[in-house]
């Protein structure tokens, strides 16, 4: 039997991620006009739904794809956030992707976002956390 805990610091860090993919998803959708999102409540869910295929699935997409993924530097990972993404919208109906360049400039988008405001966040969390160790 597999016993899950949840301390405050994982909730924490659950919640971080969700508003930094819920930040990006936004940031996807009023940029990329072939990406609808009707409601605050369906924006959540898409959300929930891209970090769970990108913690779930996306390692075995990556991995299945190795040779491919090796012989391009990498760029076929690209092309598998935009299937993330495309799939995403396939899973919550009300989120709609226009079509394959749609998801992919939305993928690419929503990455490029994501990094930017993790290494903020990040950067925040160590300056806490230094913070803390001073005291």
């Amino acid at each position: 039997m597999c016993e899950v805990t949840l301390n405050r610091g994982n909730m924490k860090n659950i919640l971080i991620r969700l508003v930094v993919n819920s930040a990006a998803l936004l940031v996807a959708v009023n940029i990329i006009s072939g990406i609808n999102i009707p409601t605050w409540g369906v924006l959540i869910a898409t959300a929930i739904v891209i970090g769970l295929l990108n913690a779930v699935l996306k390692p075995v997409l990556i991995l299945l794809t190795l040779p491919i993924n090796i012989l391009t530097l990498g760029i076929f990972t690209l092309f598998i956030n935009a299937f993330l993404f495309y799939l995403t919208s396939k899973i919550i109906i009300e989120f709609t992707v226009g079509g394959f360049w749609d998801a992919f400039w939305g993928a690419v988008l929503f990455s490029i976002v994501s990094i930017i405001l993790n290494v903020i966040i990040g950067s925040n969390e160590m300056r806490n956390l230094q913070d803390e160790n001073r005291r």
